[in-house]
């Protein structure tokens, strides 16, 4: 492993804290880790959807301050990139094979072994949650439970492949362009946060605008050829045996399949909760949505947020700390029916059970 710390932006560090970069090298090429917390603690392991990194994806949520509390409190996070993906990465160069997926769920087993973890935790959004799933297929010991926000399971669908197409052709010819970055922005946001001729786009919009302008582009369409030809993984969710929870914006193109991902795993350990007035990254679009489902999913692990432990937060994830009666969505707190977490662009944190 070479520790590239030094390469990053004294910004980063100080909104993630002092957390760390790592380049591991695996048999298929060189993935950039982000580390932050404590390593003695269990490991909560991220990635992103296409384009994105730890930055543009999972931002807010750990600015969320609840949140960050539950989580940073209970885990080790490692921000897994997809290849090209990090902080002021290099264009990849173009004669380099392009990865599987399977290559992609590959080296995740490999940056598992290189920092010596058992078991983990994952969180994945949307490409990035078809990866992950694919890992815990291939591993299933190394999984312990599955977070997945607006995911993937069935092969592209004709309208997909179309748009996948065409942003191919332009990443491919124009780079990075206004159109690609438009075309990404509707599939990670809903169109209320995205404005119009008469609204402005919401300040997560013109964030991200701003973090899609430092993407490679040969980079970015390595990622969308490899998940473009993604194979069909439904037949395998209802042997996944780790707990499941899924959620997925009411907007989000995605919203079928995730809705049928869920009917295809098997129900006492799964849950699905539907996020009103969001799109596919609900991470940052409404990362308080995710707070209560998480708090009951984590429950089942014996974990809590700070103000609920009375013993060290270094307690160990393990299977066998889930209470059956926990096992079921009703008794984990979740309905399967959406949540409606916003009613106007002016109550932004009711919720509506």
């Amino acid at each position: 492993m070479a520790d590239s710390s030094d390469s990053v932006s004294v910004d980063m560090e100080t909104i993630y804290l002092g957390g760390k970069e790592h380049i591991v090298r695996t048999g298929r090429g060189l993935v950039s880790v982000i580390v932050y917390g404590d390593q003695d603690k269990p490991a909560l392991v991220t990635y992103p959807d296409l384009a994105l990194n730890h930055m543009s994806c999972f931002q807010g949520l750990f600015f969320c301050p609840e949140a960050a509390s539950l989580l940073l409190h209970n885990f080790c996070i490692y921000h897994i990139s997809p290849p090209g993906h990090e902080l002021g990465a290099a264009a990849i160069c173009p004669d380099d094979p392009v990865p599987s997926v399977d290559d992609l769920a590959d080296q995740i087993i490999e940056v598992l072994n290189h920092f010596r973890l058992g078991a983990v935790m994952c969180m994945g959004v949307t490409a990035g949650a078809y990866i992950l799933t694919l890992f815990a297929m291939k591993y299933r010991e190394r999984v312990l439970g599955l977070i997945l926000v607006s995911p993937l399971c069935k092969n592209a669908s004709w309208t997909e492949w179309l748009y996948n197409k065409v942003t191919s052709n332009l990443l491919y010819f124009y780079g990075t362009c206004g159109l690609v970055k438009d075309f990404l922005l509707q599939r990670y946001f809903s169109k209320e946060v995205r404005g119009s001729i008469d609204v402005p786009e919401s300040d997560i919009v013109q964030a991200c605008r701003r973090l899609l302008d430092e993407r490679q582009s040969i980079n970015v369409l390595r990622f969308l050829q490899a998940i473009d030809r993604r194979p069909d993984i439904t037949d395998g969710l209802k042997r996944l045996k780790c707990r499941t929870l899924i959620f997925v914006g009411e907007d989000s193109p995605f919203h079928s399949e995730a809705v049928h991902m869920t009917s295809k795993l098997d129900r006492r350990y799964s849950a699905l909760v539907e996020v009103q007035a969001c799109g596919s990254v609900v991470t940052e679009e409404q990362p308080h949505a995710m707070l209560v489902p998480m708090e009951y999913f984590f429950m089942g692990y014996g974990l809590y947020r700070p103000c609920q432990l009375s013993g060290s937060p270094r307690s160990p994830l393990s299977p066998s700390c889930i209470s059956p009666d926990l096992l079921s969505p009703e008794s984990m707190g979740l309905k399967l029916k959406p949540i409606k977490t916003r009613v106007s662009s002016h109550v932004n944190n009711s919720t509506d059970r």
